[in-house]
């Protein structure tokens, strides 16, 4: 089907590859992957300093980093928002006050994670949910196409934005100095915000919107406004932080916080298959997100749906409420506990590490090179990880190092017999056959690389953090 503009729509492209997995190992590059490696580097520079002292900063003193520019937005209002959100999220909306924001997570009639995002309340009738381009679509399709009376706006990411600016800046503040930063540059100091609450303060003279939460083992604060704003809330921020030790941090040590944290990016969407999902399919462009996905990693599938993942996978399985009737509540009801895969952290062996950096040297074989902080090459990476008899148990995903560990780290999905902490795996780093074809795999030979089932998150800080927010 052509869309009605004379575009090709997502199904189109279905329809064409006659191997979905091949076409996406090999000749896509995803649109988060540019703007994470290149095109918001225009904007924020990788490196401030160097990203190790900057990662050590979120861990000793505290860090200011800017998320204005990479995360895509949707503005949705109207009587029916709220029910509408309902109908998509896994999540209970039962306490979902203006005063709050929540972790919101959107499957597909057969169980699959479509995706998940941050939604604000900014109203009674008003929601803005940020980042997770696939889960923002699923959204605005599903009020195009199921009659709710609401209205949407959108706001890309920069180097993908027409008008070249955002709605509003948006900045995190971490650290164990991030409380009495924050409170130094509120105007009359800083009120009482319970975790994952919001309120509204005065910095540098304006106006700001906050959300209490950490992503690196603190209770931090996003702060959000005006994007003409921006400049005038960022300098204050500075300012109050001359005294605590507070870096800015780069797109580098930005995007390395999710080894020590444990959150899991931009799963593949479960949409290229199912009738069920054809009208959703036909709606999607031909050119966009989804149909950019970029695989990588040692494992290959000739099945898309092998790549497919659920809450469980994700570790959203705290959230999952059977409180409300929602898309795939009734194929999640179903999945059987040993289907219910365990997220779990992979402390990689250093011996192995090593033999990896050393391959550079000399005449070879050469493995596949380990970018740091970040080594993970594909949006989303799957790379085998096996048990001791040599069976598949699951997949490796994000992976990287983190200074503040002083380990090489990856967030992997596991069956429930092998999550177990201290259980010894193996995990295949990189492509077979010397690689795939993506411009930025150069040519290699696979490695295996011991690992050690660990916490997810890792840092103990982190879990300290998330267990005073449960209580």
């Amino acid at each position: 089907m052509v869309k009605a503009n004379g575009a090709r729509s997502l199904q189109d492209l279905v329809d064409e590859k006659a191997n979905l997995v091949e076409y996406f190992y090999n000749d896509t590059l995803a649109p988060h992957y540019r703007a994470r490696t290149g095109l918001t580097a225009a904007f924020i520079p990788p490196e401030f300093t160097n990203w190790r002292d900057e990662q050590r900063a979120w861990r000793e003193t505290a860090i200011l980093f800017d998320q204005s520019h990479h995360m895509p937005e949707l503005m949705l209002k109207g009587p029916d928002a709220f029910r509408l959100l309902e109908k998509l999220g896994i999540n209970s909306l039962a306490n979902f006050t203006i005063d709050r924001a929540k972790q919101f997570v959107a499957c597909t009639p057969r169980g699959h994670v479509i995706g998940d995002c941050v939604v604000y309340r900014l109203a009674e009738e008003k929601f803005e949910l940020i980042s997770g381009m696939p889960v923002l679509n699923w959204v605005q399709f599903n009020a195009e196409q199921g009659g709710y009376d609401v209205t949407i706006e959108r706001d890309d990411p920069t180097p993908y934005n027409p008008t070249g600016r955002r709605w509003f800046y948006r900045f995190q503040l971490e650290g164990p100095n991030a409380g009495l930063i924050f409170n130094a540059a509120v105007e009359g100091g800083a009120p009482e915000i319970a975790f994952f609450r919001t309120a509204k303060v005065k910095i540098g003279g304006c106006e700001v919107l906050v959300l209490r939460h950490g992503m690196a083992g603190h209770l931090g604060a996003e702060l959000s406004g005006p994007y003409e704003d921006m400049e005038k809330v960022r300098a204050a921020l500075l300012r109050a932080g001359e005294a605590h030790g507070l870096k800015q941090g780069g797109t580098k040590t930005y995007f390395s916080t999710i080894f020590e944290f444990g959150w899991m990016p931009y799963p593949l969407p479960g949409i290229y298959t199912g009738e069920e999902l054809r009208d959703f399919r036909q709606w999607l462009s031909g050119n966009g997100w989804e149909a950019n996905a970029q695989l990588g990693g040692s494992f290959v599938s000739d099945n898309i749906e092998d790549y497919y993942v659920t809450p469980w996978d994700l570790g959203y399985g705290h959230i999952l409420k059977f409180d409300h009737d929602f898309i795939g509540r009734e194929a999640l009801e179903a999945l059987p506990v040993e289907k219910r895969r365990q997220k779990v952290t992979l402390v990689w062996n250093r011996d192995d590490v090593a033999a990896i950096f050393a391959s550079c040297l000399g005449d070879g074989p050469r493995y596949k090179a380990i970018d740091l902080p970040v080594a993970y090459y594909g949006w989303p990476q799957f790379d085998e990880v096996r048990g001791r008899d040599g069976m598949l148990v699951g997949h490796s995903c994000h992976c990287g190092y983190s200074n503040n560990e002083g380990e090489m780290l990856s967030l992997a999905m596991l069956d429930v017999q092998n999550a177990t902490p201290g259980t010894e795996v193996t995990l295949t780093w990189g492509e077979p056959r010397g690689g795939s074809r993506k411009p930025h795999v150069e040519r290699h030979e696979q490695f295996k690389v011991r690992a050690v089932v660990a916490p997810v998150p890792y840092a103990s800080s982190v879990q300290k953090m998330k267990r005073a927010a449960i209580s």
